[in-house]
Order: structure tokens, then C-alpha cells, then sequence
């Protein structure tokens, strides 16, 4: 979940209210169609300090030096991230399930874009051994079953290859949920569901949350080493307008992010 806010979020964020909280799996129709308010969704998230300040500088940061590299950006979005890898030097492949979120990411890089319609959990369009790295950034938590998604990015990946993945850090899950005077178990696995505003248009979406100890164990069960678990805050140069109000939500991690190997 890219913000744990309520309904008083201030304009230039995403306004979050808690729909359901549950431990069954049925999706009903509309969950998760960015589609209907995609248009909303980039134009908050462009300069805000969730994504420009905060998700994406910690995802290029753990990214390193990526000239000449192949890389997938798998729920690439609105093309944000692929647009700071190129200017980096590398050759990025983007895939996302979402239509509407791959019409802006082709305004944004231009007709020779390589984007692809795909949904991580499902068989990918690549052949074996095809990529350098592979970023899941903020995807991950929106599955219940990590393991045909890992397992397709470990096929995709060259060995040696690294995920680089952020999702919801399990500790703010469990803090947003309890302070809604809910009972969440941290140690199990359960969705909740969301409604998001942006820009004027909302949209329903479920997040899978799990604890640390089911993270890292579907990570090497996919033949994924991890090397790095990381718990950045904002960028350094955020502008002091962006900041939280109060110093202890600004060191409260929101996501949580992972560099790992393929084996």
C-alpha cells in the first residue's frame, strides 16, 4: 500500500480508507483496476514523498551502477522508474496488467518503448536467462501466492542476476491495522482491502499482508539469495513542505525493501 493515511489526507497524496479486513481469498469484480483511476493515480504520485521521495530514490540507490544492464520492471506503472534507469544507461524492458497505467508510460518514453502487457503471477513473455535485474517495485503485496511470481523471475533472470523489490513493510501493516481497532495476527498471512482517492477518481485494492519470516522464506524457496533487506527513509534532499508533521512518523519505516540473487 503506497500511503497508510485516512481520510484527512491533505491534496497531493493518495487518500486511503480501510474497507475490509479478512483472511479469505475471494476477489470480487473490480479489485485491483488501475485502470479506473490511473490517470489520478500518476498525476499524485509524480512529486510526492511516497514515490518521488521516499520508494523510488531507495529502489535506484540499491540499483547501483546499471549502464549496459538488461533490466525488467515488472509493474512498471506509469514509467517513472524505467525513465530514471534509462537515463542511467540501462535497457529496460516494462510490464504491467494494467492498459491504462502502459498509455502513460508510452507519453512518458516515447513510441520505442518496450512495454508489454503481463501480470507478475503469470507465465512471463521472455525467455530464459534473458534479464540482469528485475524490480518489483510496490507489486509483490497485492498476490497471495509469491510462488509462481518468483519462480518466473528466477527463469527470466541470468544467474547472478538480482530482484530488486520493495512492498509493505509488515510492521506498518500490522501498526495501521491495529490502530484501526482491528486484530490483526502478524504472523499470518491476510488481505485487508482499501479504497484509494487520487486526482478525483478512487478505486478498490487488496493487499496480501505476511510477516518477515514468509517473505524471505518464498524468496529461498525460488532459488533467490538474499544479500541486502533495507529500511531507508526519505531521500535527503525532500523539501521540508513534504516532510511529516512529526519526527516519529518520519523514522517509522513504511516499505521494506530487498536486493536478492538468483542462485
Amino acid at each position: 500500500m503506497d500511503r497508510m493515511v485516512n481520510d484527512q489526507t491533505p491534496a497531493g497524496v493518495i487518500s486511503t480508507r480501510l474497507v475490509s479486513f479478512s483472511a479469505d481469498s475471494a476477489d470480487p469484480p473490480g479489485l485491483n483496476d488501475y485502470d479506473s483511476f490511473a490517470e489520478g493515480y500518476t498525476a499524485v504520485n509524480e512529486n510526492n514523498l511516497v514515490h518521488a521521495y521516499y520508494e523510488r530514490p531507495a529502489t535506484l540507490a540499491l540499483a547501483g551502477d546499471v549502464a549496459g544492464k538488461r533490466i525488467l520492471d515488472a509493474g512498471c506503472g506509469a514509467g517513472a522508474l524505467i525513465e530514471a534507469l534509462r537515463d542511467r544507461g540501462a535497457i529496460v524492458t516494462g510490464i504491467d496488467k494494467s492498459a491504462g497505467m502502459l498509455e502513460l508510460a508510452r507519453r512518458r518514453l516515447g513510441d520505442d518503448a518496450d512495454l508489454q502487457v503481463a501480470e507478475l503471477g503469470a507465465p512471463l513473455p521472455f525467455p530464459d536467462d534473458t534479464f540482469d535485474d528485475v524490480t518489483a517495485c510496490l507489486v509483490l503485496h497485492y498476490l497471495q501466492d509469491w510462488g509462481p511470481a518468483l519462480a518466473e523471475v528466477r527463469r527470466v533472470l541470468k544467474p547472478g542476476g538480482r530482484l530488486i523489490a520493495s512492498l509493505n513493510h509488515p510492521f506498518s501493516e500490522n501498526l495501521w491495522h491495529r490502530q484501526a481497532r482491528l486484530k490483526p495476527d502478524y504472523f499470518a498471512t491476510y488481505n485487508y482491502t482499501v479504497e484509494w482517492t487520487a486526482g478525483g477518481q478512487s478505486a478498490l485494492l487488496r493487499f496480501w499482508s505476511r510477516p518477515l519470516h514468509a517473505m524471505t522464506d518464498a524468496f529461498t524457496a525460488a532459488g533467490l539469495g538474499i544479500s541486502v533487506i533495507s529500511e531507508p527513509t526519505f531521500a535527503p534532499d525532500t523539501p521540508r513542505e513534504l516532510l511529516p508533521d512529526t519526527a516519529d512518523r518520519q523514522g517509522f519505516p513504511g516499505f521494506l525493501f530487498f536486493v536478492l540473487h538468483a542462485s
